[in-house]
Formats: C-alpha cells, sequence, structure tokens
C-alpha cells in the first residue's frame, strides 16, 4: 500500500534540490472494491481505535512519507517533529460494498481533506502557507487494522527543515501562520540563488543566504515549458523584489518555476526568491 502521491508532490518537491520527484512511487491502488471487500452490514472484529487529536510524535522523514505509522504520541511539551490537527473517519461504502482502505478511492479523499483543513487549523492566507515548510501529512490504518474495523484516518502538521529532514515544532501551532514571526520560525529559505545547482530549500529559522517572498500563478492546464515559465515568473517577481529590497535602484531576485512533474501533481505556481543581504 503506498499514500496517494498527490500530496506527496508539495512534500517531495520542497526537500529536493531538483524538485523533480513527486514522491515515493509503488504500486497504484484499485479504484473498485476489493476482491475481499465485505458489505457494510459486517461487524467488524474489534472497536475500532481512533488516534487523539492534539498529540504529537517525534516522526523522521521516513515515517512521514509512510502510509501507515505505529510511531507512539509524546507530551507536546517534549521535542516533537508532528502534531495531529485532525482525526476523522473513512467513507469506504460504494454501491453497497466496502473498498479496501488502499483504494485510489479512499486515498485519494483523505489526500484532499488533511491539507484543506490544514490552512483553517495555521490561519494566515494560502501565500502564507505556500510561502512557508509547514506541510500536511496523513497515515490510514493498514489493511488488517482495516479489516479488524479500524476505519479513521490522521491529519498531521509538520515542518521540513531541509531535503528529507524534519523541523522540531513548538506545543501550539494553531494560528501559527497569523502570527508576526511566522515568516522567521517556518518561513522558505534558501541556502543559495534556486536557479545555483548547489541551491537547498531550508526553514527560515536555521542558516540561509536567499528567502522567498511571493508566488507567480500560471495559467492554462497544460504545462508551457520551463523556459517560459521562467521568463513570465522573472518579470512578475520584480515589483514584489523591489518592494522589499533595501535599496530600490539596486533589485537582485529569482524564479523557481515548477517543474513538469510538479505541474502534474498540482503545483501551478512558481516562487519568487530574493537574497538575505
Amino acid at each position: 500500500m503506498r499514500r496517494t502521491l498527490a500530496g506527496l508532490a508539495a512534500l517531495a518537491a520542497l526537500t529536493a534540490c531538483t524538485a523533480e520527484d513527486p514522491g515515493p512511487t509503488g504500486p497504484s491502488p484499485s479504484d473498485t472494491p476489493s476482491a475481499t471487500a465485505t458489505t457494510p452490514t459486517a461487524a467488524p472484529a474489534t472497536a475500532a481505535p481512533r488516534p487523539e487529536n492534539g498529540r504529537c510524535y517525534r516522526l523522521t522523514y521516513a515515517d512521514a512519507v509512510a502510509p501507515t505509522t505505529e510511531v507512539g504520541a509524546t507530551r507536546c511539551r517534549a521535542a516533537h517533529t508532528s502534531q495531529t490537527y485532525f482525526v476523522g473517519t473513512i467513507d469506504a461504502v460504494v454501491d453497497g460494498h466496502l473498498l479496501a482502505v488502499d483504494s485510489r478511492r479512499v486515498q485519494d479523499a483523505i489526500a484532499a481533506d488533511c491539507p484543506r483543513r490544514l490552512g483553517r487549523y495555521l490561519g494566515g492566507t494560502a501565500e502564507d502557507l505556500r510561502l512557508s515548510m509547514l506541510r500536511a501529512i496523513w497515515f490510514s490504518p493498514s489493511i488488517d487494522a482495516s479489516d479488524a474495523g479500524q476505519d479513521w484516518y490522521r491529519c498531521d502538521l509538520i515542518a521540513l527543515a531541509g531535503d528529507e529532514r524534519l523541523a522540531t515544532l513548538g506545543d501550539d501551532l494553531q494560528g501559527a501562520l497569523g502570527r508576526d514571526d511566522a515568516a522567521d520560525r517556518f518561513g522558505m529559505c534558501g541556502t543559495a540563488d534556486p536557479e545555483d545547482p548547489d541551491f537547498q530549500r531550508v526553514i527560515c529559522s536555521t542558516t540561509h543566504r536567499w528567502e522567498a517572498i511571493s508566488t507567480v500563478d500560471a495559467t492554462g492546464t497544460d504545462y508551457p515549458g520551463a523556459g517560459r515559465l521562467r521568463t513570465d515568473g522573472k518579470a512578475a517577481c520584480e515589483d514584489p523584489a523591489r518592494a522589499v529590497a533595501p535599496d530600490p535602484l539596486t533589485v537582485t531576485w529569482s524564479y523557481e518555476p515548477p517543474t513538469r512533474r510538479q505541474w502534474r501533481a498540482g503545483r501551478h505556481y512558481g516562487i519568487c526568491w530574493v537574497p538575505t543581504a
């Protein structure tokens, strides 16, 4: 079983220097009921234990991109890398049958719901979230646990520290993007110009030389190509860059377009960058 790639595209894209990998790969789950699916009238073998909202966990990056988890909770005042902000119930009944927990329909529904709820939880604007290193991840029961009656899904919040690394979180993240220090704590920064081959994306609370300041939406449904996106994006980034420049007569900025794979995964915007000093 694998997690649906749509949600993982943003996660992997923000940790890879080339931003080409949309996430882990594996066999695609089926859209149709599993051959072993039962009708919704069948009683579960056990009561369905549910994760608790607000709990915190010490996850590694590998833990974060796995579809299921057995990592136990820790105190939120202790060091942790993820926090649960929503626990929902899987709706897997289709035409009188229960879909398998790893079916595409079930996993796509979870992959759509958790990111949608993240913005409301964090506050701020959609642009604030785009320019942050805060991301949603989600977990569902294993196939055996689902067969035993577990029907929950868990939405967690993480912060990417850099390439396949998670940052330590604080104990009060609700509304975090609406606070004055949000950009300094969770903003998206870089070790170099994003066009530099040595560029690495990092959270702004660590050492950095460039910072992301705005995004530029692209139009159309077909990928226009990196060259066209870069030309249009660089022009659109000039005004935001000039607005934050110490000297508006001497302005430096850069533009990072979405890759073809990111575009397919739903990221139809580029990012404007400026040096921090």
